[in-house]
């Protein structure tokens, strides 16, 4: 059942960084009336990327989370530059944060970051046949590269430096995807 959307009555916008707020007056099918916020990316996009050393190892990198003030462990990430696609975005954000490039790079689907009150969405790709190419990035540090076996992912999950959802349901994504489609 298609429930019907709700009307917006007004949008009202400030800057917030990297993102803009905005603040929706909404009213429902049923009459009810309430204001939401959410937070709109500037930008062209994002990608999340899974490398594949080998049919069974993928690179993570450990890199400094200031939500958290520790270091995080978790897949290769980016924003899109203008005039850029996802892929190319993709094979960069490779270059930049763990030295390799791809020659199979494949977009396999959109993952949203709390679609309650973000509009944020990053394409997965999956990037294999990789080879060494290093390309300065903005990271203010090198970036740990560790390999991990997919066919260890549970033990990965359980970790408590692995804790973004998105790279989680990445690497499900990802293993479930390689498994039907080859290595």
């Amino acid at each position: 059942m298609s429930k019907t959307l709700p009307i917006i009555h007004d949008v009202t916008e400030h800057d917030a960084a990297l993102y803009r707020m905005e603040r929706l007056d909404l009213e429902f099918s049923n009459g009810e009336r309430r204001l939401y916020e959410r937070l709109h990316g500037r930008g062209h996009g994002a990608v999340i990327v899974v490398p594949m050393l080998d049919a069974d190892t993928v690179l993570l990198v450990r890199e400094y989370a200031a939500g958290f003030h520790r270091y995080e462990l978790g897949l290769v990430k980016g924003r899109i530059d203008a005039g850029e696609s996802a892929l190319e975005a993709a094979n960069r954000e490779l270059k930049e944060e763990i030295g390799y490039g791809a020659r199979r790079v494949e977009a396999l689907r959109s993952i949203s970051l709390a679609p309650q009150y973000m509009s944020h969405q990053a394409t997965l790709v999956v990037a294999r046949d990789l080879y060494p190419e290093r390309l300065a990035g903005d990271e203010p540090e090198e970036l740990d590269v560790v390999p991990w076996k997919l066919d260890a992912l549970h033990e990965l999950i359980l970790l408590d430096e692995f804790s973004e959802g998105r790279s989680i349901a990445a690497l499900f994504i990802v293993r479930d995807w390689l498994r039907h489609h080859g290595g």
